[in-house]
């Protein structure tokens, strides 16, 4: 969300106020609120000139062109929703209000259409041997398997990119030197690239610790096999917004029992159930982490991410899931690998 408080005006401004606070914040719109910054309308650029030809003059009161039931949206509200609303009204801003209406942010749509650039990091583990993908993998580091005519990394990094990120940093081993010889400093893709190179593997978690210097902010992890169109900054401004320590992305899996089954006490038929389907959440291995749980990690010892969550858990810091809707794919198996040639259309080509 872009900043707003340059935008609010009390309810007995002019609409030369209100000329100026357009001109001067280019957001297109000015938000009028009491003294608790409760909204009570909006003006925007043709508000003022519909006034202005019914006569009204520079010095009338802005209430006279007040838009009083003006569309507004929680903070919770996704990215995509905002969107939606806002194309399909023609909406160029939008307020974003609180439980008691009071303003606490503002959408542009020319912002997210084209997000700015995050200042955060995004590590992509990219070290692994792909075992259970050979022979794909004999010669080819798993990361670099091409979907659709590019590797899975660059599908993942040309993604994050999309939502703003800049900055990355690939966690190899296995054949590394062929990763870094495809991406380079990341200058092909307009973004920067570095590497953490480990001596051994080091699990999902532990290649972080060998971050120097620590990142200031929030940072995005995400396994080099995750082939997904999730909104990494919506991830992110999630796991800001509920103040965790760390956030671990899942995604709902149904399992179907392939048998009627007979539920009992002792010797007792109490109920039946027919090929009943059971639903849990799985780790979708894309997370955030806050800087501080680095602590927690030791230079060159392996560490898997559920081990981190688990320390960090023992130290009473907040750790949260991030469900998942969007399209999702672990490439672990050679079956997986042809199912991502035959849908990445769906995965990647939407939304670009």
């Amino acid at each position: 969300m872009t900043s707003w408080k340059d935008i609010l005006l009390p309810p007995n401004a002019s609409i030369r106020d209100a000329i100026r606070v357009l001109d001067n914040s280019a957001k297109q719109i000015v938000l009028i609120v009491n003294e608790d910054k409760v909204l009570l309308g909006t003006v925007t650029d043709g508000d003022v000139r519909r006034g202005l030809l019914r006569g009204l003059s520079l010095d009338s009161p802005i209430d006279n062109i007040t838009r009083r039931k003006a569309m507004v949206v929680p903070p919770q509200m996704n990215r995509d929703m905002v969107l939606h609303l806002m194309q399909a009204n023609a909406i160029g801003a939008l307020p974003v209000v609180d439980e008691s209406r009071r303003v606490v942010g503002l959408h542009r749509l020319n912002e997210l259409l084209a997000p700015a650039n995050r200042p955060n990091m995004m590590i992509i583990m990219a070290g692994g041997r792909g075992t259970r993908l050979r022979p794909y993998t004999e010669n080819c580091p798993k990361p670099l398997l091409p979907v659709a005519g590019k590797p899975m990394l660059e599908h993942i990094i040309e993604r994050a990119k999309r939502d703003g990120f800049q900055h990355f940093v690939l966690a190899i081993h296995y054949l590394g030197h062929m990763i870094e010889d495809c991406f380079g400093d990341g200058s092909r893709l307009q973004v920067c690239i570095d590497y953490l190179r480990e001596e051994s593997p080091l699990g999902t978690a532990g290649a972080i610790g060998l971050l120097s210097p620590r990142p200031a902010a929030p940072f995005v992890v995400s396994n080099g096999d995750v082939l997904t169109d999730i909104r990494y900054g919506e991830l992110l401004d999630f796991h800001s917004r509920h103040d965790a320590a760390a956030t671990m992305a899942v995604r709902l899996h149904e399992w179907q029992h392939p048998f009627g089954v007979v539920r009992t006490d002792g010797v007792d038929i109490i109920g039946f159930e027919e090929k009943p389907i059971t639903q849990s959440h799985i780790n979708a291995g894309v997370y955030v982490l806050e800087p501080s749980a680095l602590d927690l990690l030791k230079r060159n010892e392996r560490c898997d991410m559920p081990t981190l969550f688990s320390r960090l858990q023992e130290r009473d810091a907040r750790t949260i899931v991030y469900p998942m809707h969007e399209p999702w794919l672990d490439v672990g198996r050679p079956d997986d690998y042809d199912q991502a040639n035959a849908v990445e259309h769906d995965i990647f080509q939407q939304n670009k």
